[in-house]
């Protein structure tokens, strides 16, 4: 091969070169500019606001607000989830949890015949409207170490409506807690307008008589 076919190899080695050069440069270029542009992923971060929102909604109305409207026969069917454990008529049979007849006052871990765990044993106090709420709502988390499995209930007019079945099943129902009457809002102080002065004319004239 003579030298003038070996510069038309050089040259098209060089030619080759210069076009993935060129290619090169402009994709990155465009590469960088459509990324920098739109990122590969979004995060999206919660707005603080709604969240308070949310949290003021969960919170809703108190139990004693509940309870005045509370539906025994809701709670009847809520209590399906309770049957296998648990008798709630006069006399009942204890199951795997005790009879639950006149549960509300009862004390806690008191009902004779039935084996409570230590947990609730030691636990002392009464069942009030307030903690039995609490325990529908959390077994565990209400008396720690016990030996409930229930997950409980999670909706509030669920477990007031439950609760109202409870409270049928005793000798005397125990009286609903008191719903507390918000405060009322008092009226914005007013500033009284200063009296008009007389004019010095008129104030000259009472001052003389005449």
């Amino acid at each position: 091969m003579d030298s003038f076919e070996w510069n038309k190899v050089f040259a098209s080695v060089i030619a080759g070169a210069l076009v993935i050069m060129v290619i090169s440069t402009v994709s990155e270029s465009i590469f960088h500019k459509e990324h920098a542009e739109k990122p590969a992923f979004t995060i999206e971060v919660a707005d603080a606001d709604a969240g308070a929102d949310e949290a003021a909604a969960e919170e809703g109305p108190s139990l004693a607000v509940l309870l005045q409207t509370a539906d025994p026969a809701k709670g009847e069917r809520q209590f399906a989830k309770c049957k296998a454990c648990h008798t709630v008529d006069q006399g009942g049979k204890n199951g795997t949890g005790p009879n639950l007849y006149g549960l509300i006052g009862r004390a806690i871990g008191g009902h004779e015949g039935f084996k409570y765990s230590s947990a609730v044993a030691g636990h002392g106090g009464e069942w009030t409207y307030e903690l039995l709420d609490h325990w529908l709502a959390s077994p565990k988390n209400t008396i720690p170490g016990n030996s409930m499995s229930f997950a409980g209930i999670g909706k509030a007019d669920q477990r007031a409506d439950l609760i109202a079945f409870l409270r049928q099943h005793a000798d005397a129902p125990a009286d609903l807690p008191v719903v507390e009457e918000a405060p009322a809002e008092e009226a914005p102080a007013t500033e009284e307008a200063p009296a008009e002065e007389a004019p010095a004319e008129e104030a000259a004239t009472a001052a003389t008589g005449s």
